[in-house]
């Protein structure tokens, strides 16, 4: 069920940027897990930027590459412990596991084709 409207998509992209920075820091990532949050956060924040929803500032990628961006990058994360080697327990384990499945929820929950709303409307 689609029920997020492009423009409430932006504002939860500012709410996982900012989680990516300070929950990287007060769960007390260091080295190449901080270092990961904090880049990942840079790529989103552009990526809300240049993106043609209410949240862009430049508008040049379609919000469908944004969505297709933000699937990809879910998945990432899901993975990326097993691949990092994190252990069972490890702060940076829960801490990209959590932000997989925050960035899949809302990707899952994103009307990216325009089903709520109207999307035209909301461009501003």
């Amino acid at each position: 069920m689609r029920i997020l409207s492009p423009r409430i998509h932006g504002i939860l992209d500012l709410v996982t940027v900012a989680l990516l920075v300070l929950g990287a820091i007060v769960v007390g990532l260091g080295g190449a897990p901080l270092a990961i949050a904090l880049g990942l956060a840079a790529v989103h924040l552009l990526m809300t930027l240049f993106t043609d929803f209410p949240m862009g500032a430049w508008k040049k990628i379609p919000l469908v590459v944004h969505g297709i961006v933000e699937l990809v990058v879910g998945i990432g994360l899901l993975l990326l412990p097993s691949f990092a080697g994190y252990g069972p327990g490890s702060p940076a384990r829960r801490f990209y596991l959590a932000m997989g499945a925050l960035i899949l929820v809302v990707w899952a929950l994103t009307a990216f084709g325009g089903k709520v709303g109207d999307l035209k409307g909301e461009r501003a």
